[in-house]
């Protein structure tokens, strides 16, 4: 996910939609609403100021979203809260956060019991 820039005027939201890349019109760069949506955007490229605190042994502003995915779910997982599952699932598929569950060997039975049920309560297993 991306914002392009073109003939310094125009601003799309670029993402992949399956193997298409997708360019959603956003309007004038010179739109003060614009400006704060593209702020918006660009923030959640980096981990929140809330969920900071997992994330104890790494930069967090030199964690990649989409590259370190895997380290990101296990660590919710493993010591985050309801507030950071509903971060993840923003972010990433549910597929993704139950594979990894389940293939994880950074995630403690306990915690993989925990949630295995609480997915199950959600209907997402």
């Amino acid at each position: 996910m991306s914002i392009v820039i073109k003939n310094d005027r125009y601003a799309y939201h670029a993402y992949r939609s399956g193997k298409k890349v997708v360019h959603q019109y956003l309007g004038l760069i010179s739109n003060p609403d614009l400006a704060e949506k593209i702020k918006e955007l660009k923030r959640e490229k980096n981990v929140p100021e809330d969920f900071r605190y997992l994330f104890w042994d790494a930069a967090p502003e030199s964690i990649d979203l989409k590259k370190n995915a895997r380290y990101i779910i296990e660590r919710v997982l493993e010591m985050g809260g309801l507030d950071a599952l509903q971060w993840i699932q923003r972010l990433y598929t549910t597929r993704l956060i139950i594979e990894t569950l389940e293939i994880s060997r950074k995630i403690t039975p306990r915690s993989k019991n925990f949630w295995t049920i609480w997915l199950k309560r959600d209907n997402v297993l």
